[in-house]
């Protein structure tokens, strides 16, 4: 049985390497050996010679081989190059057809000048096969140039396509005398927005292919079709016809690559773009239609309304739609862009907002209640600082800007008394700042200072928290300092300050001992006597 096996594939071996034709005659008739085996070596060896009859035999059984020799031919598939061309060329039909699957399958790229020659043709009886296969394998180089390089293939995509496009752009030229869609439709899977060819067109609407570029643009769904047409949006000087184009387009796979292309802040060339369209086919207050975007869509969605030269009306009407049953991504952008509408419908929606769900979408629109002008909002404002997210409380810092610990020093000593104490409430409980920076005052190397932010202390009722700082300048070298802060010090609570004050009691100055004699009394004053407690000596009963 070896031997018999080691002969049979000496025979193979030497009808595949003998220069002698007739060998082939005796090959293919081994291609239908009821023994799989014999089959196989049969195919090995007719794709081993170089035989445009033993390959043409094998491109005429394509459509009933076995799937075992798909991997056989498939790894010897250069071998049957030279034959593709004149099987698809073919009159006989099959032989025709499975030299375009052949194509299409090896990715034979070369043969897209002899498929536009085909289908160019009107006498052609193969025309309507070659225009399918020029679409399936301009598809096939579309995807290679899309996704990973296979490391298979020696050929460069990028080199491919450029030596297509140029015979495409051929026929294009040609469309008058065609008419044949396919090709327009394979010229856009290809084409860049920067082609001359297809620039030409665009800004041209008497030429021949105009329309049909324009109606493929608008209705295609094959990804690199949108693709081309979105990335338009980049040029600053993009065609009207384009824009009309994005502006009407209303299927959703398309809608979701615009929104996906403007994302969440779309480039200058893409805002400048978007102030073109003055209506969106898609653009309607629809609740059905928003739950079908997810969050990033429906924040671009907002973005889109927002860059777009749409109506203001139409506009607000989206804004309010998304902020009240969008999902959190759009209500948080659409509570942002409510700050470009004003008015009472403007205003009483700001007001709704404040009870969403997000603590972002409260701050987005805490932000802008001030500017607003509503009647009452200041202490709404003030409820809010206390809320339990940060997020808001820093919105009503924001909204409440004036009310901070600077502005309040620099407008300190022009304020009256009442002024003084009310507006440092407001900023007490607004700038979370105001003690540290405070405190900072109470160090300064400028006396005016020190004793200006000691009046301040007991305005705002911080000596408590600043007592430390405050007892330290009873060591001051300034007395009226030591005596402003002895008698700030009878607002403190704490032990070490009243030790502090009895210490005071032997200060050089009488101005300070009075200050602190006058502050121990009021400090004893107003807390019950405890039991065993001794006044401190020299106090004034």
């Amino acid at each position: 049985m070896r031997a018999m096996s080691g002969g049979l594939g000496t025979t193979f071996r030497t009808l595949a390497e003998t220069g002698n034709e007739a060998s082939v005659r005796v090959l293919i008739p081994a291609l239908d050996s009821p023994r799989p085996t014999m089959q196989d070596r049969a195919l090995k060896a007719l794709l081993k010679r170089r035989s445009p009859a033993g390959h043409r035999e094998i491109l005429r059984r394509l459509h009933t081989i076995p799937e075992r020799w798909k991997a056989i031919i498939q790894g010897r598939r250069a071998r049957l190059g030279r034959t593709l061309r004149d099987a698809v060329l073919s009159s006989d039909w099959q032989l025709c057809r499975n030299g375009c699957t052949a194509a299409v399958w090896f990715g034979e790229y070369d043969l897209i000048p002899t498929l536009l020659n085909l289908l160019e043709d009107r006498t052609a009886e193969n025309a309507e096969l070659a225009a399918e296969t020029l679409t399936d394998l301009v598809g096939r180089l579309y995807s290679a140039l899309a996704g990973p390089h296979d490391a298979d293939d020696r050929r460069d995509p990028q080199l491919v396509r450029n030596h297509v496009l140029t015979s495409l752009e051929h026929s294009v030229k040609r469309y008058a005398q065609h008419n044949r869609r396919e090709v327009i439709e394979a010229f856009l899977l290809l084409v860049r927005r920067d082609n001359a060819t297809m620039t030409n067109i665009l800004r041209d609407p008497h030429d021949p292919s105009f329309l049909t570029i324009i109606e493929i643009l608008s209705k295609s769904s094959r990804g690199g079709v949108m693709r081309l047409l979105l990335s338009y949006l980049d040029d600053p000087h993009v065609p009207p016809a384009v824009i009309s184009v994005v502006a009407k387009r209303t299927d959703l796979d398309f809608v979701g690559n615009l929104l996906r292309k403007i994302g969440r802040e779309p480039s200058s060339s893409v805002k400048q773009n978007l102030k073109r369209i003055k209506s969106i086919g898609w653009l309607q207050p629809d609740q059905e239609f928003l739950d079908q975007l997810d969050d990033t869509s429906q924040h671009a969605m907002v973005r889109l309304v927002m860059s777009s030269g749409i109506p203001r009306a139409q506009a607000f009407e989206t804004i309010k739609l998304i902020v009240q049953h969008g999902n959190q991504g759009g209500r948080r952008a659409a509570a942002q862009a409510l700050s470009e509408f004003s008015g009472t419908e403007a205003n009483a929606l700001a007001l709704r907002v404040l009870d969403d769900a997000d603590p972002q979408v409260q701050a987005n629109v805490t932000v802008q209640l001030r500017q607003r002008g509503i009647p009452g909002i200041l202490p709404r404002l003030l409820e809010m600082i206390d809320v339990p997210h940060e997020v808001v409380r820093e919105a009503v810092r924001e909204a409440l800007a004036e009310f901070t610990f600077p502005r309040f020093l620099g407008a300190f000593d022009l304020l009256d008394d009442e002024v003084r104490h009310s507006t440092g409430m407001l900023v007490k409980k607004i700038d979370p700042d105001t003690v540290p920076l405070l405190k900072g005052e109470l160090n300064s190397q400028v006396r005016t200072r020190r004793l200006r932010g000691l009046e301040i202390a007991r305005v705002l009722g911080v000596v408590d928290q600043l007592d430390e700082t405050i007892g330290a300048l009873l060591e001051d070298g300034d007395h009226l300092v030591r005596a402003e802060a002895a008698a700030s010090l009878a607002m403190s609570t704490s032990a070490a300050s009243l030790q502090t004050l009895i210490d005071a009691l032997d200060d050089r100055s009488e101005a300070v001992r009075e200050a602190s004699q006058r502050s121990l009394v009021r400090r004893l004053q107003s807390q019950p006597r405890r039991h065993g407690f001794i006044d401190p000596p020299g106090v004034i009963q």
